[in-house]
């Protein structure tokens, strides 16, 4: 029976999120680099939506929700027991993260394509961010004393708003946020996971999501 396949896209933040839970679950994957601009059939035909991340189970079942993968990678197997906190505010955090803060996180870094104001949501996405200090402030993870995968799931939006403007970003009172965000971005799941591949197309030799370690060549920085 061949491995799971996920569809993904290097810089995504959601596919940034699932990548890492699948590596610290150790669970075996092939994995596959989508050109946005020119999504596989493969794709399309698992999930028509045509978004990434993408995994395709061996007995055919698909799930193309980030946070559902993450979910069903860590309840098969959670070495880090990033699944031991407390699910309502996991939860909670998450839906803002991907909801209102996404909205204004897209409104500052795309403005153009938005048709908003950048700066109204520049100050909107900052005073999500300041919630996010308070508590990072109080103890280490935004869920308690240690790592759990709402860290994993919002920081790869967090880094995406930092690098907008890093110099705006470094200079706001934010000083956990950005203690914590250098430590994700350090982390070896994050280095694991931002392994720069080239796009998939069919015959392509199949990359194994938990080899590509050995393969690092791309840095975080973009």
């Amino acid at each position: 029976m061949h491995p799971p396949i996920l569809y993904t896209f290097r810089r995504c933040p959601y596919a940034i999120r699932a990548r890492m839970a699948l590596l610290s679950s150790r669970t075996p994957c092939t994995v596959r680099e989508v050109h946005l601009a020119h999504k596989p059939d493969a794709l399309l035909e698992a999930s028509p939506k045509g978004t990434v991340p993408v995994l395709v189970l061996p007995d055919g079942r698909v799930i193309d929700q980030s946070l559902a993968v993450m979910l069903f990678a860590l309840e098969a197997n959670d070495p880090e027991g990033w699944l031991a906190v407390n699910h309502d505010e996991a939860l909670a955090l998450i839906a803002l993260n991907d909801g209102a803060f996404k909205r204004d996180l897209d409104g500052y870094k795309y403005p153009g394509r938005t048709g908003g104001d950048r700066e109204v949501h520049r100050r909107a996405g900052l005073l999500h961010l300041a919630n996010l200090e308070a508590r990072l402030a109080a103890q280490e993870f935004l869920c308690g004393a240690r790592a759990g995968y709402t860290d994993v799931a919002l920081f790869p939006f967090v880094r995406q708003f930092a690098a907008v403007d890093a110099s705006s970003f470094s200079a706001e009172p934010l000083p956990a946020l950005r203690a914590w965000l250098a430590a994700w971005v350090k982390s070896p799941f994050f280095e694991h996971a931002m392994v720069s591949l080239k796009p998939w197309k069919p015959g392509d030799a199949e990359v194994r999501l938990g080899e590509l370690g050995s393969q690092a060549s791309a840095t975080t920085s973009s």
